[in-house]
């Protein structure tokens, strides 16, 4: 085991799989010489060379469609999208190209491509830095999205996408790349895509959420533990989703709270409250609460803090939900 930040941990997990597979290959904006906006690539241009870590054009439409024509022809490639929020330049590439590949093609072609992007708030970025944009892409079914809360989490969700054979929109917290170290095995290893963590077990209220926002409802749910026992379920990916877990976790606490930074109109946590009403409601013991950006663009740095889910929207959601 070795201590890693979550960015050595996704700078790990892709130098292993680099040198385990040559049809590997990284390209984006500032990865080779440069090593990347936050080093996740530093280094990997002087391992493997320029034909297998490359720099591209500022044109994210450009990275992907590339990328495509690459995982088509027998590559895997790793491109790295600077910030979420330059990513609209390629929503025709990732939802109507990379997304429905498999499915238009009825299984003669698939797309094992991997799109890394730091995304979310805490860090003080200026507009389209900060954007949590996964309920966009949740809509283009054929994308796995995955969204990691720590080091070990990425490291063996980062290796399962880049041996999968279908498009992984892989979304990084880029608040928590150097916050906090943790054990990760140094030797390769795999997390399924499509399987939630429980992070905390508990009888009374479950809180689900994925990416940055996990270690802030985990604190919560300690410092709260003599008053509520809170369960918390991190979800790491979207598409698929761990429907089993969440169920579970439903019908024995009876009160749900969802949190995540996007906002909350046509969020995500949409999607899965509407899931628990259809095949739950009647485990339900409250309305189900959600804690989540406001329904604004990101905002300036000056009220980013307000903005994004926190600790006293969390203790008063609990206490709402406690209520009941």
């Amino acid at each position: 085991m070795a201590e890693m930040t979550m960015i050595q941990a996704i700078h790990d997990a892709m130098r292993q799989e680099m040198e385990r597979d040559e049809r590997v290959i990284v390209l984006g904006e500032d990865v080779g010489k440069n090593g990347g906006v936050f080093r996740a690539t530093d280094g990997l241009f002087e391992q493997f060379g320029e034909a297998r870590v490359f720099d591209t054009p500022l044109a994210e439409s450009g990275i992907v469609g590339t990328s495509i024509g690459l995982a088509v022809n027998g590559f895997r490639p790793v491109a790295e999208i600077q910030f979420l929020g330059f990513v609209y330049q390629a929503m025709d590439q990732l939802a109507a190209q990379a997304a429905r590949l498999r499915f238009r093609s009825a299984g003669r072609f698939t797309c094992p491509l991997v799109v890394r992007s730091p995304y979310g708030g805490g860090v003080r970025t200026p507009e389209l830095h900060s954007d949590a944009l996964e309920g966009l892409f949740a809509h283009s079914l054929g994308l796995k999205i995955v969204m990691p809360s720590n080091a070990y989490d990425a490291k063996g969700l980062l290796i399962s996408a880049i041996r999968d054979e279908d498009p992984v929109l892989f979304l990084e917290p880029m608040k928590l790349y150097r916050t906090f170290r943790m054990e990760v095995p140094e030797e390769p290893y795999e997390i399924p895509l499509g399987k939630a963590r429980i992070v905390k077990e508990g009888e009374d209220v479950t809180v689900i959420s994925w990416g940055a926002s996990v270690p802030l409802v985990a604190k919560v749910a300690e410092e709260m533990k003599e008053k509520v026992d809170i369960e918390v379920i991190d979800l790491r990916s979207l598409q698929p989703l761990d429907w089993d877990t969440i169920y579970s976790s439903v019908s024995k606490t009876g009160r749900v709270i969802i949190v995540h930074e996007a906002v909350k109109t046509n969020g995500f946590g949409a999607e899965i409250a509407a899931l628990i009403s259809e095949r739950a409601l009647f485990s339900l013991s409250a309305p189900i609460v959600r804690i989540t950006g406001y329904d604004t663009p990101y905002p300036v740095p000056s009220v980013e803090d307000d903005w994004l889910p926190n600790a006293a929207r969390m203790i008063e959601g609990v206490q709402t939900l406690m209520r009941y």
